[in-house]
């Protein structure tokens, strides 16, 4: 079983930056690749970016490519999303997920666990 807890979200100008963090539960936190998902209002949850259980392999969607980085630190449990040049297009409540296993993956439904969520508001 893991937890995992989002925080950082809140409320920034267009062009500004965010870093969200996730805090993860758990003893095995390093065996689970993560992933950051978005959804915003009436729209489906989207991919962001996953990072591999090592954090040797990471992927990013297009739209956020160049922008948005993502990190772990095992020997703390959390996984990070450093967002730059936020656009408000980027609106939405971003969501942590924990999938089991090392690959990364990119579709919601490979995802075992997820977090509450936080939200970004980014006005223009």
């Amino acid at each position: 079983q893991v937890q995992l807890v989002e925080s950082g979200g809140q409320l920034v100008q267009a062009g500004g930056s965010l870093r969200l963090s996730c805090a993860a539960s758990g003893r095995t936190f390093s065996s689970y690749a993560m992933g950051w998902f978005r959804q915003a209002p009436g729209k489906e949850r989207e991919f962001v970016a996953t990072i591999s259980s090592s954090g040797r392999s990471i992927a990013y969607a297009d739209s956020v490519k160049g922008r948005f980085t993502i990190s772990r630190d095992n020997a703390k449990n959390t996984v990070s999303l450093q967002m730059n040049s936020l656009k408000p297009e980027d609106t939405a409540v971003y969501y942590c997920a924990a999938k089991s296993g090392r690959a990364y993956a990119i579709l919601p439904r490979e995802y075992n666990y997820w977090g509450a969520g936080t939200q970004v508001t980014v006005s223009s």
